[in-house]
């Protein structure tokens, strides 16, 4: 499935013909570039490599970056990203990806974005624990998780046991979010619903059609 880089930019609603209101968060796509067709013999996709956020002072890359684009005759960008995309498509080198070219109002489109860092957090918040109980000889721990460990065999807490700790800036994939609005002047789509991150972070919008 093809992959582009967005900045969500912020959330909203929409009124449907119906009068349903649905949440409605907007993503605008960074001006990309492709880079190179790989046509993968014996395989069932290939893999297309794209260019992301437009860099014009070449100072904010490294030597070796600079060098790539001018190897490629391209212009400068900040990131560079693989996806694998169908057999049979024709892009070219230099080709730009409009939103317009690729996605129609109503396709569903899988958002994957860094979630928001929430600290350090407790059972009851983290991982939805019920906490002891509210009287009856519970004393300074309502919201505690309890015992954690073992008798003297195992004689450990075994990992992954959900525990207290850091919440939040995880890697999360929200699929088959529908989209609403397309703006194909500022390269803003409207998807449905609410998306992983901050506002200003970047996602990847996966278009599984491609």
């Amino acid at each position: 499935m093809l992959e582009l880089i967005g900045q969500k930019i912020g959330m909203s609603h929409l009124f449907g013909e119906d009068g349903a209101l649905s949440p409605i968060t907007f993503v605008k796509l960074y001006e990309n570039c492709v880079l190179d067709l790989a046509v993968n013999e014996g395989k069932e996709f290939d893999s297309l490599v794209v260019a992301f956020d437009k860099v014009t002072n070449p100072k904010k890359l490294n030597k070796s970056e600079v060098g790539f684009f001018n190897k490629k005759s391209t212009a400068m960008f900040r990131r560079v990203k693989q996806s694998k995309i169908k057999k049979g498509s024709q892009y070219k080198t230099n080709d730009t990806i409009s939103a317009e070219s690729i996605i129609e109002i109503g396709d569903l489109v899988s958002v994957t974005g860094i979630s928001m860092g929430k600290g350090f957090a407790g059972v009851m918040k983290r991982h939805g624990f019920a906490g002891l109980e509210a009287s009856h000889g519970v004393s300074v721990s309502h919201r505690s998780h309890g015992s954690t460990g073992q008798r003297q065999d195992p004689g450990k807490v075994f990992k992954g046991k959900k525990m207290a700790g850091h919440m939040g800036v995880d890697k999360i994939t929200v699929k088959n979010l529908q989209v609403l609005v397309i703006d194909k002047e500022k390269s803003v789509l409207g998807i449905k619903g609410a998306i992983p991150g901050n506002t200003g972070g970047d996602v990847i919008i996966k278009i599984a059609k491609i």
